[in-house]
């Protein structure tokens, strides 16, 4: 899938173990205060069922997602979404999120966000998402999470691809 803005022209691929290098870095500009440990990048890179999408453009990871199936094909949950911060608001998240929800092929997705992160949270509501909940203390500075949920258009029998 190429998706194309005035100044970016970029490409979803599937992510692996070896974008881990690249990944690493995504997670320390994306999330200073949070980033995942390197065993989580590595899990995220290699464990099974597991959606993960890659943006790259001039043969750079610009942005990330990660998602899993819980509850056999009933819940996605998105665990990580993040673009380098020169390459935002060109519509990079958004395809990766519409990707990775074609892929997750569930009924429900959910997934977690700051509540200070306001860009993050007009994109989810954006693509249609809605606040289904609050997680206080959730993050590692005591800021509380933001459980958004989207209900997909799916028919049945056709959560699996």
């Amino acid at each position: 899938m190429a998706q194309e803005s005035t100044t970016l022209l970029f490409t979803i691929q599937e992510a692996d173990w070896r974008d881990l290098r690249s990944l690493r870095y995504l997670e320390q500009v994306c999330f200073p205060k949070d980033g995942w440990p390197l065993v989580d990048l590595i899990g995220v890179l290699t464990y099974p069922n597991i959606v993960r999408l890659k943006a790259v453009a001039r043969d750079k990871m610009i942005g990330f997602i990660a998602g899993d199936r819980r509850e056999e094909g009933y819940l996605g949950w998105i665990a990580t979404l993040g673009v380098l911060p020169n390459h935002r608001r060109q519509g990079v998240a958004t395809a990766l999120l519409l990707e990775c929800e074609r892929r997750l092929a569930t009924a429900v997705i959910r997934l977690n966000v700051r509540r200070s992160n306001v860009p993050a949270i007009s994109l989810y509501k954006r693509v249609g998402y809605v606040q289904v909940a609050v997680w206080p203390g959730y993050y590692s500075d005591g800021e509380e999470a933001l459980i958004f949920e989207k209900r997909m258009a799916i028919e049945k029998g056709e959560l699996w691809e």
